[in-house]
């Protein structure tokens, strides 16, 4: 029989990406790769994938699920504050803490033997300063005030309930500290402080492919870690592989790049070669925002290796504005 890896969160920005990777990672003669989403779709019933409608903050939609042959979850299913409109935080009990509680449930009834799951750097926000890298065994240090507050709170929440299920159940774990992942989506918005916000990665190309001048604010060395969802969803698949019971990993490449590099690329992807974007240097405004990620352990215990630099990241930003694989799971409102 295969083996059953079930994605949660599959519909997302982030899991839709790693979905398409696994099911060219794993081998379909040995393992499944189903997707499981809040939303109805036919979008991966039409590709041939099984896909499953699950609100996880609802114990009964989980009887909807496969109920045999489960040996990983991927658990990617999250309210984060990039996607919230306005400020809701009653949505981060439901989802993150309520969520994983039932999803740790389903892992006990089917006997689950692994459960793959994403939090925050913002757990460590508090450490990170330019230049340097944060270990992924940094303590907790956040901030207990702002709109990030009860969200860094319910995962690390979640956390502590999947440590339960290793120690009382067996279930082996597998927690990944995300940073801002790379891809393209057809959703150009984000919503800091509940506020929609076109993000500054798709301010820049556009500004790029018309040639127009691109402001680079603050220190243009100023270095942070560009994960492109693909490496991600590398590491996630390796440990769905790797023969231990539990681990903690930074997602990342550990390589920095700096803000004159990011921007120097985008115009190199894409600004018409006859007439490149000029850099306007604006060091009196403000800029930050990023983490470098050490990702020695990921490297050594998973084998990962990180495949996209800053130029293969913007180049298969390029490509997938073209191709548009997912414009059926992004709306004009996520």
């Amino acid at each position: 029989m295969k083996k059953r890896i079930i994605i949660f969160g599959a519909t997302g920005n982030v899991g839709s990406y790693v979905f398409k990777y696994a099911t060219d990672y794993f081998n379909p003669e040995e393992y499944e790769v189903v997707a499981s989403g809040r939303r109805e779709t036919d979008f991966f019933s039409k590709r041939g994938f099984q896909y499953y409608p699950v609100d996880i903050s609802k114990a009964e939609d989980f009887n909807k699920l496969p109920q045999n042959n489960i040996y990983a979850i991927i658990y990617l299913a999250a309210q984060i504050p990039s996607y919230m409109s306005g400020y809701h935080p009653e949505k981060y009990i439901q989802a993150n803490i309520l969520g994983a509680y039932n999803v740790l449930e389903y892992c006990r009834k089917v006997k689950a033997d692994r459960i793959l799951f994403s939090t925050t750097v913002f757990d460590i926000s508090l450490t990170a300063e330019p230049g340097r890298v944060l270990s992924p065994n940094e303590p907790l240090n956040f901030s207990y005030k702002g709109d990030h507050a009860i969200y860094v709170i319910s995962k690390n929440t979640a956390i502590e309930l999947i440590k339960h299920y290793h120690a009382e159940y067996g279930l082996k774990y597998f927690i990944f500290r995300f940073p801002t992942i790379y891809n393209y989506s057809p959703y150009h918005y984000y919503h800091p402080n509940g506020i929609k916000t076109l993000r500054p990665v798709y301010r820049m190309i556009e500004l790029a492919k018309k040639g127009e001048p691109i402001e680079l604010w603050g220190d243009p060395n100023y270095a942070k870690d560009m994960v492109h969802v693909y490496d991600c969803a590398q590491m996630l698949c390796k440990a769905v592989e790797v023969d231990r019971e539990i681990g903690f990993y930074n997602v990342g490449t550990g390589i920095p790049v700096t803000l004159k590099e990011q921007i120097e690329t985008i115009i190199k992807v894409f600004s018409p070669e006859d007439h490149p974007s000029p850099i306007i240097y604006c060091p009196d405004k403000p800029c930050g925002g990023g983490f470098l990620m050490d990702v020695s352990n990921a490297k050594e215990e998973l084998g990962y290796e990180p495949q996209y630099d800053c130029l293969a990241l913007f180049m298969d930003y390029k490509r997938e504005m073209e191709i548009n694989r997912f414009k059926e799971l992004r709306g004009e409102q996520i």
